[in-house]
């Protein structure tokens, strides 16, 4: 198209521009991109189930299985499980979906044919995280309406909780959205995706203090968790729904924002730098 950018299958066109157009903007490669990711991704119906629907099953079954309050504390240890079961949702959406979407993608030769296209990897890593965000925001809604209707979930109560909901969520959403393009490069093929990317995923879900009290975990796995995201997502979250007595069941005794926000803010551009350092366009050679 005369003037434009045509558009192919995977997004753009495959042939190089003539001296007189002008190569497209990261940011407007990214974002048609981003529409493309959406499209797939929900026209994907049992992959978007079965995401989903995962941290829902835990927090229907996890939620039966507790009753009365947090070890040491006056909280419902369903309000507690709540709050980490979100963590763990935006993780699934974000980190354990991109990279398996990504590791299939590379088999499948997707990604070869979109490095025939003037996207560069930044704008492909953007049109990955803004799709794992709108799936990320969507979990977390499901989740919430769950939480509030069957386990008598509070939603903050005023506008500072509110706003540190908003951030923790953002800011776990692009950590393990930078996080998960990154790990793609681990799994060898597509068939090897799942299972490589459910370990990392299941282990920090049971260290992180997201089904128990962070501080009932024995020492050595408190200070595992606190090197990745899922533990501090977590923190953060329950310091938006629970009251402000349970900082007495957190390691430091507080809700340590300001450590909250600075660990996911690092891993954010911890992520991306581990992203444009490990990615490949074609699968390895085997």
């Amino acid at each position: 198209m005369t003037g434009g950018v045509e558009t192919t299958a995977v997004g753009y066109r495959s042939e190089p521009p003539t001296s007189n157009q002008r190569m497209p903007s990261i940011v407007k490669v990214a974002a048609s991109r981003a529409g493309i990711e959406l499209k797939c991704y929900f026209r994907n119906r049992q992959a978007v189930i079965f995401t989903f629907a995962l941290p829902l099953v835990l927090l229907l079954i996890f939620g039966a299985i507790f009753s009365g309050d947090a070890p040491g504390t006056h909280t419902p240890m369903k309000q507690v499980l709540i709050a980490g079961i979100i963590a763990s949702g935006i993780m699934s959406t974000t980190f354990s979906s991109l990279a398996v979407a990504i590791a299939i993608e590379r088999d499948d030769g997707t990604l070869r044919r979109l490095a025939a296209t003037p996207m560069s990897p930044v704008s492909y890593f953007l049109g990955k995280v803004a799709q794992a965000f709108v799936t990320g925001v969507l979990e977390t809604v499901v989740l919430l309406a769950f939480g509030v209707g069957l386990f008598g979930l509070h939603l903050p109560n005023t506008g500072a909780r509110w706003f540190t909901f908003a951030w923790v969520v953002v800011l776990g959403i692009i950590a393990c959205s930078f996080l998960g393009i990154a790990y793609s490069r681990v799994a060898p093929n597509a068939r090897a995706a799942a299972p490589v990317v459910q370990l990392p995923y299941l282990a920090l879900q049971l260290i992180s203090g997201v089904f128990f009290v962070f501080t009932q975990l024995p020492g050595f796995m408190q200070v595992v968790a606190s090197c990745f995201p899922l533990k501090w997502m977590a923190q953060g979250l329950r310091s938006a729904f629970l009251s402000d007595s349970f900082q007495t069941a957190e390691a430091a005794g507080s809700w340590e924002h300001g450590r909250t926000a600075l660990v996911l803010g690092v891993w954010c551009v911890v992520g991306l730098l581990l992203s444009l350092a490990a990615f490949k366009w074609e699968r390895a050679k085997e």
